[in-house]
């Protein structure tokens, strides 16, 4: 039944496709299609604006017009499926992760042994010795109970980073920290929050190193590692390291 209601509009003239307002948005009533955010239904919607501060182009508005009802049943289901983040106030335990929807042998867990004399600037037949002690490394794909994160810290990587930064190896993966990596603007189909909040329930690590890229959208990042600290209830320590699309790190902060 259709009412006339406050709802988020969308200027699809000024929307950059960052993806903030996706990851801003607790009811999922947003997502990313064909570089533009859209409004995934009416019903999703409750009209508050959550997302409007997270614009950075301030596409985002609130309207007022003819829409379905919001409907918080059929958003909790959706929540459900598809392993959402608990909403504001709701208990600190995290919600239900549904694992990955395969077995394949090659997201098995593994825990890379190296010499501890290894790092990458010792040359191998193959090139640079690899730094990498984890694996899988895909944050939808690793095991919030892997041995390897485990009181660690904690590195939470744009997985355009390795790509611009010649020196990720030597850099950030000296001394076995163990990586996760993750686009906050491409995987929006994965239950990325509820795992991380998963992993700082269950293992509980020292710290959070969170690397992205310089672009608008790889904010993402950093924002949901601040909401699954808050979502797990736990103290947790958040650097951010900013890394240019030349190469090399253009800024560091301690967010939390």
């Amino acid at each position: 039944m259709k009412l006339k209601r406050k709802i988020v509009k969308i200027d699809q003239e000024e929307c950059n496709g960052c993806g903030d307002c996706v990851s801003a948005c607790v009811e999922g009533a947003i997502r990313i299609e064909n570089g533009k955010a859209r409004l995934v239904s009416d019903t999703y919607c409750d009209g508050l604006g959550a997302c409007l501060g997270h614009c950075p182009q301030d596409a985002i508005t609130i309207e007022e017009r003819e829409a379905e009802a919001f409907d918080e049943t059929v958003v909790q289901k959706a929540q459900s499926a598809h392993g959402a983040a608990p909403a504001p106030g709701a208990p600190p335990a995290p919600p239900p992760f549904a694992g990955a929807p395969c077995v394949c042998p090659g997201t098995a867990q593994r825990t890379i042994q190296r010499p501890s004399t290894a790092c990458s600037a010792e040359m191998t037949a193959d090139g640079p010795a690899s730094e990498l002690r984890n694996w899988p490394v895909q944050l939808g794909l690793v095991s919030p109970n892997a041995p390897c994160l485990q009181g660690a810290d904690l590195l939470l990587v744009a997985d355009c980073v390795p790509f611009a930064h010649g020196r990720f190896h030597h850099d950030f993966l000296r001394g076995g920290r163990p990586v996760v990596i993750a686009c906050p603007k491409l995987d929006i189909a994965m239950p990325h929050l509820p795992k991380l909040t998963q992993i700082l329930v269950d293992a509980r690590p020292r710290s959070i190193t969170v690397v992205r890229m310089e672009v608008p959208c790889c904010g993402g990042l950093t924002r949901m590692a601040q909401t699954a600290v808050d979502a797990a209830g736990v103290s947790v320590p958040i650097t951010e390291i900013t890394i240019a699309i030349q190469g090399g790190a253009i800024r560091k902060a301690q967010v939390s």
